[in-house]
């Protein structure tokens, strides 16, 4: 099958023929139908993150079901899937309390290191990233990351559901808890920011503050929900967004840019006991800067927090059909959050052009296998 290959940490994806192999125990054989570029992916290509080369990255995938091993219990042929990138083994006391991204045992749901590997390149194993692999026309995983879906849900729209809409809905809903009335800021309006968006309008958020340097991703911030818009490219964000709250600040501000000194953007906008979530990742060895000390800070005076959110503190098996019901019911835009539907060899171009700015989402589609 063909496949875009990292073999080099800071080189471009490298399109070519991998060996993907049958599925055993639990495992799923996936055609992909559509498969999401995030910009976390291009993060690890360019930083590497601890991954082992070459690697096949991808995480935002839906397709249908082409095979399953002899134990799968929850999937079958034919079914349309979308897969999640958390690998949680089910039975630990996070995973058996809803916890999925705390799992104490991820790495069990990767075959043995003894084991035929699950992708090769002639005879030298392929990793997978995060246990999925996307960018290939095929992916084998283990059922525990998949979650079938109506099938009457449109493959692209479906793909994004796994990382940018749980990562961005979930800060939201599952950690954030926003509730009627409350006021957000959302720093960087990408996919990720622009679903945080219309979650917190679903959410009842009265005041919803979208903040970037892309003035078409501020009007796009702007379709999505947010009722005024900042550009931190040319006025002081932080300022800003106390004006628009009466001096108040807000209840809670979301950091999609893995920027230090975004977030400290974030924690000079929020009021009393208010929290700035830390969603977009920041690159190896970052620090943030925190002063508390009432000398300096409010963050003791006036109660504040700095929290992190992984994958927006999902538990898939029943946010993304939850998505899924959200977008078929008319509730949840997708459809305005794929810029571009592009072909595998088009991934560098399609990286490319995100890091420009401008683009919510680019999916890689592939042709229903014959």
């Amino acid at each position: 099958m063909r496949a875009a290959l990292i073999r080099e940490i800071g080189q471009p994806f490298q399109v070519e023929d991998i060996t993907i192999a049958a599925p055993t125990g639990r495992e799923v054989l996936v055609d992909v139908r559509a498969s999401g570029l995030c910009h976390s992916d291009i993060t690890v290509a360019r930083n590497g993150m601890g991954i082992g080369l070459p690697a096949v990255l991808g995480h935002e995938i839906a397709g249908v079901v082409a095979a399953v091993g002899p134990d799968v219990a929850h999937i079958k042929v034919g079914d349309h899937v979308v897969a999640a990138a958390l690998q949680p083994c089910g039975h630990c006391q996070a995973c058996l309390r809803g916890n999925l991204n705390a799992c104490s045992n991820p790495g069990s749901l990767d075959r043995a290191p003894d084991a035929e590997p699950r992708l090769e390149s002639g005879t030298a194993p392929v990793v997978q990233m995060q246990g999925l692999g996307g960018f290939a026309e095929q992916a084998l995983i283990h059922e525990n990351q998949l979650v079938a879906i109506n099938p009457h849900m449109p493959f692209e729209q479906a793909s994004i559901i796994g990382c940018a809409v749980a990562t961005g809905a979930g800060s939201i809903f599952n950690a954030a808890k926003v509730t009627p009335g409350q006021s957000v800021a959302i720093i960087g309006c990408g996919g990720v920011g622009l679903n945080a968006i219309q979650a917190a309008a679903l959410a009842g958020a009265t005041t919803i503050i979208a903040v970037d340097i892309q003035a078409d991703k501020l009007e796009l911030a702007e379709t999505f929900g947010a009722t005024a818009t900042v550009n931190s490219g040319t006025e002081d964000a932080a300022a800003r967004v106390l004006e628009l709250t009466s001096g108040a600040g807000v209840d809670h501000a979301f950091v999609m840019i893995g920027v230090p000194a975004v977030a400290e953007t974030a924690m000079a906008s929020l009021g009393f006991g208010g929290t700035t979530y830390l969603v977009g990742g920041m690159r190896p060895g970052a620090t943030l800067d925190v002063h508390p000390s009432p000398a300096d800070s409010s963050l003791l005076s006036k109660q504040q927090g700095v929290r992190g959110i992984w994958l927006g503190s999902s538990n898939f098996y029943a946010d993304i059909p939850m998505y899924v019901d959200l977008y078929l019911q008319g509730k949840l835009n997708l459809d305005d959050l794929i810029s571009q539907r592009i072909d595998l060899d088009d991934i560098n171009e399609a990286y490319e052009a995100l890091e420009r700015g401008g683009i919510a989402r680019s999916v890689i589609t592939f042709p229903a296998s014959s």
